[in-house]
């Protein structure tokens, strides 16, 4: 895969000898810098950074294997770094089995050699980072990158997990370097063995799906036993460690050992795809490989993954805003698709914007490819719409922080949102929104436009799947408007029976369109200490009979009735800010008391700063003494500054998925006696604790240096 870019354009050989220094020189920066950003790296040339140590505390990220020697003597595991690149989040109950018996989507992830924004564990810097929020299209992501051992950063699992997607991480080999790791890879079985066993507990231990194999090196004959060996054993050690993993062989050496690509499944690929759960097509295929393929498969043809490459470069329709070309002809064919750097429209910064492009170029392949997983499956279900970037941060309807900041592990649950291709004046608008204060994360779904009087409009938020019991089912929801714009939440439900019902949950008046829905439950407010910027929470209950179904969760956009037609704006703005579903057992959950935790510093380093001032770099770990804490999503770290025993207003410092968090050279003032580092728990459905009663840990200021 590495030649999708440039293969149409060079020769593989005159390619080799152009890149081999240019890649020499990207190793070294790679290897002396990996975790420094730019605008923060030293600008004097004679003190370079110094060169990456796994084994030294630093702000956590995430980076690949790049030798067979580290991958074979777990050193990853003995990482500073390891404990923070562990998924926090699990598959959703069904989606850890195999994969559906239909054609599916597989998104490979391509972007500039990986590990860029979402190499930051904790979090990095630019509000404008790459992200996908359209998961409901995917069924399997792979996180490519020109290393050895690809590890997918966590916040990619996390946030595909949460959404039902699996997620593969890559094994490659290459270029002459490759051809030198595939002689020690396949000297003998045993070896084979062993490096499949390794690849394998690293997806076990960091939460991950799978593998994609990718060896793109000329082998010797007697290389491909020991080869399909080494496929074999992988493939059974995976599904042993994890039910529902895949493995899946690229389209790149033959049976012979010859390095061509065959653009379809025959003869000389097959027997790679038999011993393993799919094959990733090389994308240039002709129109009737996808039957070809489908015919060699047989009954597993939904494992023949045709490649796209986004980018274009000799794959079938052009790709870039022509992929829908190759997935109509896929669909036809009912085999699967495997799109290349859909981060295209990011590199190429197609306009008018980012977030416009993406909408537009995932609703091609929506309308060519179909929805392919619906959610919410499971209550309670919470969303703040959170894309995993913004230039704020809220929590609980209070901003905490003005500093720009991704992190794709916050992503929310994403809305099935329709995109509206050059709207018209008159039809209201759906986006979400990352530059309105939110009420929870950074973002919030906005609907803005125009609007009459005696009219409303439904905007699907989710398509789902929840079985209900016999149980009442609390919503709960933050709003904010203007003028005389109402926005309230429509359910719709099916019985045992195939009955559909509609319900709406509203603040306001609503008797004019009553008659079109099954029932109509006015909610009510909610009052939220420190809730700012406008935001209203409104609540409502609905009873249901056993054996319901929530299948569609809709925004119901209208105006307050006006008792005379005078008013003659119809100007359309409202924002959800959030939204929670819970039964009446899950309504309030009791956190536990600060003292059930454990909390500890490690790795404590203060140095002197400017004007008296020092800085201090702390790990912050914490655990249940008893139990575990698996009903925790994840928590939000504060520190507060202390002077003569008053404590300053607690600031907040970040968010931690896993119970560690790294604070790294924080600016300590001269006058301050201790830190007081607040540990926020949050559940599943949204709440957290109140600081006053999170667990703490306190560092002594006085006198460290």
């Amino acid at each position: 895969m590495p030649l999708l870019r440039l293969r149409a354009y060079l020769n593989r050989r005159t390619l080799k000898n152009l890149l081999r220094p240019i890649r020499k020189i990207f190793h070294m920066l790679a290897m002396s810098q990996p975790n420094s950003e730019p605008e923060l790296q030293s600008s004097s040339a004679s003190r370079p950074p110094p060169p990456f140590d796994p084994m030294e505390p630093s702000v956590p990220i995430s980076y690949p294997i790049k030798t067979l020697e580290d991958l074979e003597s777990q050193s990853y595991f003995n990482s500073f770094h390891y404990p923070f690149n562990k998924a926090s989040v699990a598959l959703q109950s069904g989606s850890s089995s195999s994969l559906p018996n239909r054609r599916r989507l597989l998104v490979c992830h391509d972007m500039k050699g990986g590990y860029g924004d979402d190499k930051w564990v904790q979090g990095g810097t630019n509000p404008e980072a790459y992200a996908i929020w359209h998961w409901y299209l995917i069924d399997v992501f792979v996180y490519f990158s020109h290393s050895l051992v690809a590890l997918p950063p966590p916040c990619w699992i996390n946030s595909a997990h949460r959404h039902g997607v699996k997620v593969l991480g890559t094994f490659m080999a290459e270029w002459d370097e490759g051809r030198v790791i595939c002689d020690r890879l396949l000297s003998t079985k045993e070896s084979a063995h062993l490096y499949a066993e390794r690849l394998a507990e690293l997806a076990d231990s960091l939460g991950f799906d799978g593998w994609l194999i990718n060896i793109e090196v000329k082998l010797d004959i007697e290389q491909i036993p020991i080869l399909k060996e080494f496929v074999s054993h992988l493939n059974e050690t995976m599904h042993s460690l994890v039910p529902g993993s895949l493995v899946i062989w690229y389209d790149s050496v033959t049976i012979h050992g010859d390095l061509r690509w065959q653009d379809q499944l025959n003869e000389k690929n097959k027997p790679f795809f038999d011993i393993c759960d799919g094959i990733f097509v090389n994308y240039t295929w002709k129109e009737n490989y996808p039957s070809l393929s489908a015919a060699i498969a047989g009954d597993r043809k939904f494992d023949v993954y045709m490649g796209i490459d986004v980018f274009g470069r000799s794959t079938y329709g052009g790709g870039q805003w022509n992929t829908n070309v190759a997935l109509d002809v896929l669909k036809k064919n009912d085999v699967s698709a495997a799109i290349f750097a859909p981060g295209w429209v990011y590199e190429t910064k197609q306009p008018p914007n980012f977030q416009s492009a993406q909408n537009h170029w995932w609703a091609l392949v929506e309308k060519s490819w179909g929805i392919l997983r619906n959610y919410p499956k499971l209550l309670p279900f919470y969303t703040n719409f959170d894309q995993g970037r913004g230039y704020h941060f809220s929590i609980d309807g209070t901003k905490v922080s003005d500093d720009p900041w991704c992190n794709i592990s916050c992503q929310g649950f994403q809305p099935f949102v329709e995109f509206a291709d050059n709207p018209s004046p008159g039809i209201i608008q759906t986006l979400v929104d990352l530059t309105e204060a939110s009420h929870s994360g950074g973002g919030n779904i906005t609907f803005k436009g125009t609007l009459g009087d005696n009219a409303f409009l439904e905007k699907r938020l989710f398509l789902g799947e929840i079985p209900l019991e016999n149980l009442p089912i609390f919503c709960t929801y933050s709003v904010r408007s203007e003028g005389d714009s109402q926005l309230g939440l429509s359910l719709h439900f099916s019985s045992t029976m195939n009955e559909s019902t509609s319900i709406l949950l509203t603040s306001g008046d609503f008797n004019q369109f009553s008659s079109k829905f099954s029932k109509v439950i006015p909610t009510h407010r909610l009052e939220k200490p420190g809730n700012s910027f406008g935001w209203v929470l409104q609540e409502g209950s609905i009873a249901l009979e056993s054996g319901d179904m929530l299948t569609e969760i809709h925004a119901v956009c209208y105006r307050s009735k006006h008792e005379s037609s005078a008013c003659s704006s119809v100007k359309y703005f409202a924002e959800l800010g959030h939204l929670t579903i819970r039964t009446s057992h899950e309504k309030k959950l009791d956190f536990l008391a600060s003292s059930s935790w454990l909390v500890d510093g490690q790795f404590i380093k203060w140095a002197s700063g400017s004007r008296g001032s020092k800085t201090l770099s702390i790990k912050i770990v914490w655990k249940l003494k008893h139990g575990t804490s698996t009903a925790f999503s994840n928590y939000n770290i504060y520190v507060k500054n202390v002077t003569k025993q008053v404590e300053e207003v607690a600031e907040y410092l970040g968010t931690a998925h896993v119970e560690a968090f790294y604070v790294s050279d924080l600016v300590v003032p001269s006058e301050t006696s201790s830190l007081k580092f607040i540990v926020q728990i949050c559940a599943a459905d949204g709440t957290c604790q109140n600081l006053d009663d999170s667990p703490t840990f306190t560092v002594d200021a006085e006198g460290p240096l």
